[in-house]
């Protein structure tokens, strides 16, 4: 576990007040993301069979939440990690068409999460998905439709402003662009996350290209899953936060693996016995769509565009004591 208390930290809003904020951003914004993204919201699973090969696995070690069902005996359901799978089977059984697509509430659990202030096993974020095509799996791509969220998420910031003035966070008027392998360049001694921090304090926000995969070092950025994003056409919407003093993700996206990314990827992770299930099998024969899609943090937007400190402030979940105990006495209000 690991806390940061700001120094002087004040909420500006009362925790009942905070609620209210939260109910607005998350209505309004998702409404907003839906239409300028073209996107159907569509209800999703909070729970998958296991060995279908839909539950997203994360960096391959965290262990879903699981159990079994009366009347499913011999069957194994696992709480979801995230919808990144699911969505892209979701696009073609529900016949979305090209260029538009599907978003969805998801709640998670990710019990072996490590907490701190920006992070909890209680996951909840706008997924999405968009049906583009094989053409259009470029960086181009990727980072038009980059550049379509932070207008949202810019929108949203004068909406919560004109609302909450005394609450509201200001975010940067632009985002930039740059890759992992840049950054390892420009800073080799640092560390991933020293990186992630150190270009976002210059630069504001950024969108951080070309996760999972090996650079030049040999070493990885940050763990992906090797079975929905192509690991050269994803990235993070990082913001620089003042309140924590470091780099806060709203968004991982990508454009999704086709058959040659995903076999090569899952060479490289040591997993291509996942090419035996039944939805990478969709995969490797193009019976699934092209795609784009992500998740967007529903309580990192709120805690973002509020100035909060804690996530907890903007989402009930489960805490240690000792967190609790140090954030009260700081005038943290964790719901």
């Amino acid at each position: 576990m690991q806390l940061t208390i700001p120094e002087d930290y004040d909420p500006k809003l009362s925790v009942r007040e905070t609620q209210e904020a939260i109910r607005y951003i998350r209505e309004t914004f998702q409404d907003e993301f839906g239409k300028q993204m073209t996107l159907s919201r569509v209800s999703a699973p909070m729970m998958l069979e296991k060995g279908t090969g839909l539950n997203d696995n994360l960096n391959g070690f965290e262990q879903p939440v699981s159990f079994t069902m009366q009347e499913m005996p011999g069957k194994t359901i696992e709480i979801v990690h995230s919808l990144a799978k699911w969505k892209r089977w979701a696009l073609k059984h529900f016949d979305f068409k090209m260029h538009t697509g599907l978003y969805t509430n998801m709640n998670a659990i990710r019990k072996d999460e490590e907490l701190d202030n920006i992070h909890s096993i209680y996951v909840d974020q706008w997924d999405w998905e968009k049906v583009i095509s094989k053409d259009e799996r470029t960086k181009e791509t990727l980072e038009a439709t980059v550049k379509q969220i932070f207008k949202v998420l810019k929108h949203m910031e004068h909406e919560v402003w004109y609302k909450y003035p005394k609450a509201v966070y200001h975010l940067p008027d632009e985002i930039h662009f740059v890759t992992t392998q840049e950054l390892e360049d420009r800073w080799p001694d640092y560390t991933p996350k020293e990186r992630e921090d150190a270009i976002c304090k210059e630069l504001g926000c950024v969108f951080l290209e070309q996760i999972g995969g090996k650079m030049k070092s040999g070493q990885i950025h940050d763990g992906r899953a090797a079975d929905y994003d192509d690991w050269k056409l994803n990235g993070d919407i990082l913001f620089w936060y003042t309140p924590l003093q470091k780099a806060l993700e709203i968004s991982s996206m990508g454009i999704r693996v086709d058959a040659k990314a995903m076999a090569e990827q899952l060479k490289e992770a040591g997993q291509e016995d996942r090419l035996q299930l039944p939805y990478h099998k969709a995969i490797m024969s193009e019976d699934l769509p092209f795609t784009i899609g992500g998740g967007i943090g529903q309580s990192r937007v709120c805690m973002l565009l509020l100035g909060k400190a804690h996530v907890g402030e903007v989402q009930a979940s489960v805490w240690p004591q000792d967190m609790l105990d140090k954030c009260a006495a700081a005038g943290i209000h964790i719901l």
